[in-house]
């Protein structure tokens, strides 16, 4: 009994602490709660853990993907967390000890990395609100992504939109999109982008 009302007093912290993030800058945090159960787990899947390497998860928040992906069976010290929120970065220090937390910006995401990745990684996972940025600056997150990436990882990609995130005419990706997760609210898809070889 203890640990369920634990577990909701830390999502209404959560969901209060997005509002907060949303009120003060809507464009940065694009939502008023974090990625429900359902959705973090579908993004997760996408994810091999068996494949060595780090995953890169870009605007983790207060951490519902993080906690998926570490259930999925990545290993914590395997996962580098961009945020550019300093408060949610404390946060996400706190609650994944061993992973590394780094403040900055995703959408110039090599130069924020610099000197934390020691190789490919096998994955980049975001949670990012996509449509507040103009089609170019995406595109560029994209390209500036997969330079990260080892050859054939996925670059995972939730929204609430019925188009693909990324712009995909003349980008060279390969896509494949999931069905709605309905018990997320709003209900979202998962789009997992790859280079074409």
């Amino acid at each position: 009994m203890r640990s369920r009302v634990s577990e909701a007093r830390t999502k209404l912290g959560d969901e209060a602490r997005f509002i907060k993030s949303w009120i003060d800058d809507p464009m940065r945090t694009g939502s008023v709660t974090p990625s429900g159960p359902a959705l973090a787990r579908r993004m997760a899947s996408f994810v091999d853990p068996a494949l060595p390497g780090p995953v890169i998860e870009i605007g983790p928040g207060t951490g519902p993907v993080t906690e998926a992906l570490i259930e999925r069976g990545v290993r914590e010290d395997r996962l580098i967390l961009v945020e550019y929120s300093p408060e949610f970065c404390k946060l996400l220090r706190q609650r994944f000890p061993q992973a590394t937390v780094v403040e900055g910006d995703a959408y110039a995401l090599s130069t924020t990395l610099a000197g934390h990745l020691d190789g490919k990684a096998i994955a980049v996972v975001s949670s990012l609100p996509l449509f507040n940025q103009p089609p170019a600056m995406r595109t560029a997150l994209g390209k500036d992504a997969f330079t990260l990436l080892a050859e054939g990882a996925p670059f995972i990609q939730f929204t609430y939109s019925v188009v693909s995130p990324l712009p995909r005419k003349g980008s060279g990706l390969k896509a494949f999109v999931s069905d709605w997760v309905l018990r997320n609210i709003p209900p979202a898809r998962v789009w997992v982008y790859r280079q074409a070889v």
